[in-house]
């Protein structure tokens, strides 16, 4: 059988590109598992495991099997697993305030820290004499009022002092206090506390986010189901959205059950049932792009990565026991560790956020040069095309014009990133905090057989340890019996010319349909806004 073109099947990496790190949110769980496969690295194979286990020999290791996936046609699962409990767990050993207490701080505001201490205590001793049926003026309360009295000049003068310290090193403030206002950022507050319990318990516990098909580059397609489920007690909900794709001819197929009902109340009006279990067809090349230029974009798109592949320092890779990963903290999602603790040998990638970055812009820097230096007119063209809404020409909707936003979206991006500080940029030098780490699980025969990556955000103003991203992928061989997607019909597991519509077609017969004087009032007004449709409708009553 003669070996399938690649020509067609470059047109998907480059709108995996653009999302950045968005690989790391969302966008991860849909395309993580397509994406893995399309990895590459020029430093070298091993076809067996290998005894030498020093940070370069992992560094390869992982290189040759991800090398080695690419080329593979596989099943892949995906699970992303958002937790924030380390905002909560752990406080006591978090925070300390004044007089050795173990509790969150009050307020936000440092300033006002005194005193809403000094209220909650009086609030707590008001409701011990509500629940004695006594007033709070009685003698028995005389010495706990003294204390709250006594705790809040302290606190008071404690303050004020602090301050005068930052203008006089002369000013002396007491050690606990001390600590308490130089440290108060990172301190917990008891509502910020009470918002994260609350996020964990219904929305983040109750949240499951899945990826699951088939990639098979050498037939040149492939296929997912991505799906989002929130199962509480009396609330369950699941959204399914099936992608296929189709290399070869440059085709990506979406589901168009899910943009019916919303097409038909915004735009479409007389949409009515025709696209029930049907395929949305977009064609990613109308023929206005340069002749080799899907082509082109995998060739750069793999040597970019090769690059900043090779960039990374090898003391950043090293040979773990699988064993280890249930002593990580936080735990790993209990759901997600018994793959991982059956493989043969685990490789681990830790990186700071400031490497983790460095490494993504010097790949997407790499990747805009080879480009702009081999298709120079879509650089140039994109760059004195049009400076305002007005200008915008009849064939902005076209592949090349699209391709030409993307390049410059990602020409700002390396601008924004050069203009950043070097400081915040810098590659990891062992003095960062690492928290985006990457492991890989590989079986006897050095093959990739899972891949997790987990990525902590900081939360705002870096008060404490903020939210914790797991993202699992699991692979395995394709089974004849498996289907791509076992909620939709037997008919319609391949698209085609029957099953599916075709979204340029349909735009035609849609802009027919309002220069007719059709249409809904939401979708006119959409239509005015817009100088193409404009000029092709006319003006639009």
């Amino acid at each position: 059988m003669k070996k399938p073109q690649q020509t067609h099947t470059s047109r998907l990496p480059l709108a995996s590109t653009i999302n950045g790190h968005a690989v790391f949110a969302s966008a991860l769980v849909a395309g993580a598992a397509l994406l893995t496969g399309c990895q590459s690295t020029s430093l070298g194979q091993s076809n067996a495991m290998t005894t030498n286990q020093t940070s370069a020999s992992a560094k390869t290791a992982v290189a040759s099997a991800l090398q080695a996936q690419r080329r593979q046609s596989f099943r892949y699962h995906s699970n992303l697993e958002i937790s924030n409990k380390q905002q909560f767990d752990g406080i006591t050993a978090q925070s300390t305030t004044n007089n050795g207490a173990k509790n969150p701080v009050t307020t936000d505001d440092i300033y006002q820290y005194c005193e809403d201490t000094h209220d909650e205590a009086y609030a707590a001793l008001l409701a011990q004499a509500k629940g004695q049926k006594q007033d709070i003026s009685a003698t028995k309360y005389d010495a706990q009022r003294a204390t709250i009295k006594q705790s809040y000049l302290a606190c008071t003068d404690a303050y004020q002092a602090w301050q005068d310290s930052q203008y006089d090193s002369e000013v002396r403030v007491p050690a606990d206090y001390q600590k308490l206002f130089d440290n108060y950022d990172a301190q917990p507050t008891a509502q910020g506390m009470k918002k994260a319990k609350l996020l964990d318990a219904y929305l983040l516990k109750p949240l499951s986010i899945n990826a699951q098909g088939v990639y098979q580059p050498m037939a040149g397609k492939a296929t997912m189901l991505a799906s989002v489920q929130y199962q509480a007690r009396n609330h369950q909900s699941s959204l399914n959205q099936p992608v296929y794709i189709d290399f070869k001819n440059g085709d990506i197929y979406l589901w168009a059950d899910n943009f019916a009902m919303i097409n038909s109340k915004l735009l479409d009006d007389k949409l009515g049932t025709i696209w029930q279990n049907k395929w949305l067809k977009i064609t990613l090349d109308d023929g206005t792009l340069p002749k080799g230029f899907g082509k082109a974009v995998i060739t750069h798109h793999f040597a970019a990565l090769d690059a900043a592949f090779a960039a990374a320092p090898a003391s950043q890779f090293e040979y773990v026991a699988p064993t280890s990963l249930t002593t990580l903290s936080p735990k790993l999602p209990a759901h997600q560790l018994p793959a991982m603790l059956a493989s043969e040998q685990v490789i681990r990638r830790t990186q700071s956020v400031a490497s983790h970055e460095q490494s993504y812009q010097d790949y997407m820097r790499d990747f805009y040069e080879r480009i702009s230096q081999q298709y120079p007119e879509l650089v140039n063209d994109s760059a004195n095309g049009a400076d305002s809404a007005s200008d915008i020409a009849p064939d902005v909707f076209t592949s090349k014009a699209l391709v030409q936003q993307v390049l410059t979206i990602i020409k700002s991006s390396i601008d924004a990133a050069d203009d950043d500080t070097v400081a915040s940029r810098a590659v990891d030098t062992g003095s960062e905090t690492t928290n985006v780490q990457t492991l890989y699980g590989v079986d006897k025969r050095g093959r990739l057989i899972w891949q997790h990556l987990r990525r902590e955000f900081p939360s705002e103003n870096n008060k404490y340890k903020g939210v914790v991203m797991d993202v699992m992928q699991r692979y395995s061989a394709i089974r004849p019996k498996d289907t791509a997607f076992p909620n939709l019909p037997s008919d319609v597991q391949v698209p085609n010319s029957r099953n599916s519509v075709d979204a340029r077609e349909y735009g035609r017969e849609l802009m027919q349909y309002y220069r007719d004087g059709n249409g809904t009032a939401i979708g006119k007004m959409i239509f005015k806004a817009l100088p193409l449709a404009q000029e092709r409708l006319g003006g639009i009553d």
